[in-house]
């Protein structure tokens, strides 16, 4: 589960930030994790919040985690759209129905890249 060493070095690095500012305390951690950056969102949660018990400093930290919508480029009209993942219980539907292809909203193509969206960065920290 590299969820865990990845919550692990996330703990690391707000402990580097929070020494280097004198914090004693870190009350609030935000990160953005990107839609393709393939972290299992539960299991990264998870993992933090059992390694912070570990640590003083971030033992009560809440871990607010923000995950974009997925963009894409449309590789006949060149257009980006952001396409949100349905959601579990639309899921199963497009998927009875058939309609689970992602398609451009603007020329309808079903040739769609993905962009960017592997990104998992610690954007925020409130400390005392």
């Amino acid at each position: 589960m590299h969820e865990l060493s990845l919550a692990q070095s996330l703990i690391e690095q707000i402990l580097a930030l929070a020494a280097e500012h004198r914090a004693r305390r870190v009350n609030r951690v935000v990160v953005t994790l990107g839609p393709f950056s393939g972290v299992v969102r539960d299991s990264f949660e998870f993992g933090f919040n059992i390694l912070k018990q570990e640590q003083e400093p971030v033992r009560e930290a809440v871990l607010e985690l923000e995950t974009p919508d997925p963009e894409y480029v449309c590789r006949d009209c060149d257009k980006v759209a952001v396409i949100p993942f349905p959601r579990q219980s639309e899921r199963l539907e497009l998927a009875r129905c058939g309609l689970a292809a992602k398609k451009c909203p603007w020329c309808g193509s079903n040739r769609l890249s993905p962009r960017g969206g592997t990104e998992l960065i610690l954007n925020q920290l409130e400390m005392e």
